[in-house]
């Protein structure tokens, strides 16, 4: 079987001598691991573009016995030039990266996730500076594009809009409202207080891509109490902790 697709390079090594395989996000397809065999010699089939953060059209075949997926051929459609330079935000890449293989991303939410991470290369690669908290942001955003998203709009308890300071329930993923967070029950849970303008600003990271993100500096007591918030959610639902440069189980 063969199929063409665009795909990000997410992580690239080498085996063998001038082979190498590849995570790619691909638009319809997903996230998959590929082989190159000859990827780090031929220049008529992969033209030195398979570095890490370009955007490639693919062409891929199944192997003979359907173990495993070949890069036929891959042509460079897009890639990063002053974020290379960059090691700081290399690093805030790296940290996105390695949650979208963390998750995992299928076929249903291809398209949404392909385009999220093409908008953040392209904030990385901006002149101006990225959010402070954007890896934390990134972590939202995804998990809501693959149908985790924590309802931040309502009371998870007796349904009531929310517009101003709310607690988050870390273990249900949901708000109270100050009627619902005065039981004992409630105050004896996992929460963090969260002001009215972190809300707005997580509800508006969780509708938007990174470039329509706020960069502005925000008081410490609300990026500490969204940091935890994300933080949080992503260590008790998706069970995702990150640490020496990886992501592990918890």
């Amino acid at each position: 079987m063969e199929w063409t697709d665009q795909a990000l390079v997410l992580r690239m090594g080498a085996f063998r001598e001038s082979d190498l395989w590849l995570r790619l996000l691909c638009r319809e397809h997903g996230l998959l691991t590929l082989f190159a065999f000859g990827g780090s010699r031929s220049r008529r089939r992969f033209c030195g573009c398979l570095d890490v953060l370009n955007s490639l059209q693919c062409r891929v075949r199944s192997s003979k016995d359907g173990r495993f997926l070949n890069l036929e051929e891959a042509a460079l459609l897009q890639g990063p030039r002053l974020l290379r330079r960059n090691w700081r935000r290399m690093g805030l890449a790296a940290n996105c990266l390695r949650f979208v293989e963390a998750m995992g991303v299928g076929e249903d939410a291809a398209e949404e996730a392909f385009l999220l991470v093409e908008d953040l290369r392209a904030v990385l690669e901006a002149e101006k500076a990225p959010p402070v908290l954007l890896p934390l942001y990134f972590r939202l955003r995804l998990a809501g594009a693959l149908g985790f998203a924590p309802n931040l709009g309502q009371c998870g308890r007796c349904g009531r809009s929310i517009g101003g300071d709310a607690l988050f329930v870390v273990d249900e993923g949901q708000l109270r409202c100050s009627s619902c967070r005065s039981s004992r029950f409630e105050l004896e849970r996992y929460g963090v207080e969260v002001p009215a303008q972190g809300l707005d600003l997580l509800r508006h990271v969780q509708q938007s891509f990174p470039s329509g993100w706020p960069d502005g500096e925000l008081p410490p007591p609300v990026r500490r109490a969204c940091a935890r918030a994300i933080d949080g959610f992503v260590q008790y639902h998706l069970g995702l902790a990150w640490e020496g440069n990886y992501f592990r189980r918890v």
